[in-house]
């Protein structure tokens, strides 16, 4: 029972500790002057020793602890970003966006991805798989260079093959292609793939492009979006390359929130 206890006490005030060391910052330095100003010498002094007893009889604690923390910052983010997905959903379904799967499916996997990132191209069978098995899903493209001008270039290049209705052949060519594509290599790809190439160049400076790359980028910073690529299902942000069965999972789960 002494041990349980010891425990316990040990276990809440590391847990307390390392919550007014997470929350940091001057504000928090003062709370966290406030709140030990409120105990005296010897209080503070039972408190060390407290922690010292409980870390000497269960080091474990801290390890529990520390889980504890880390599960409630996975939390409380998890709200953050689910929050974040309804204030900005309108920018997610832009029609303006070029799709794929099922225009009128049921569920939307939105997916912010760059021309040279591997992870991306290596989601793109997984994504082909998933979408031939499943044909009640709507996939939106948003195009995100965050790797560099030959990523920029691309991107530029795509938004511009889709006022031809270019978009999908360019980007399944681009994306098989070495990733540090040049204007050559783009001229070389949109051509085989019967794009007006003069009309091409005009688009790619077009201004509004650059706007779109720009809204995409602050809708990402906005969803907490740190790298590519990231899908958006539902309510829920998915980073990094995943597999089939993940697609599914999380397909399955929006509808049935659809549902309820």
């Amino acid at each position: 029972m002494l041990h349980a206890t010891r425990r316990w006490l040990g276990f809440i005030a590391i847990a307390a500790v390392l919550a007014a060391i997470a929350t940091g910052g001057p504000a928090s330095a003062q709370a966290q002057a406030g709140q030990a100003s409120a105990f005296t010498p010897q209080q503070r002094a039972e408190i060390v020793q407290i922690l010292r007893d409980a870390l000497a009889h269960d080091p474990s604690i801290l390890r529990d602890a520390l889980d504890t923390m880390q599960a409630e910052d996975a939390r409380r983010q998890e709200a953050a970003t689910r929050a974040a997905i309804a204030e900005h959903r309108a920018a997610l379904v832009d029609p303006a966006d070029p799709v794929a799967g099922n225009l009128k499916g049921d569920v939307t996997i939105v997916e912010f991805f760059d021309t040279r990132c591997p992870y991306c191209r290596h989601l793109e069978p997984t994504m082909a798989r998933f979408l031939e098995g499943d044909g009640k899903v709507k996939l939106v493209y948003k195009d995100l260079p965050i790797l560099g001008p030959a990523s920029v270039l691309g991107s530029r290049a795509l938004l511009a093959a889709q006022r031809q209705g270019g978009y999908e052949k360019l980007r399944e060519a681009i994306m098989a292609s070495p990733p540090d594509v040049n204007m050559d290599a783009i001229r070389d790809l949109a051509i085989a793939a019967g794009l007006d190439w003069a009309r091409m160049q005009r688009d790619m400076a077009d201004p509004t492009i650059q706007a779109r790359l720009d809204a995409n980028t602050r809708l990402a910073r906005e969803l907490g979006i740190q790298g590519t690529p990231a899908l958006v299902i539902g309510d829920t942000l998915i980073p990094g390359a995943v597999e089939v069965a993940d697609l599914q999972k999380a397909v399955a789960d929006a509808r049935a929130t659809a549902q309820n």
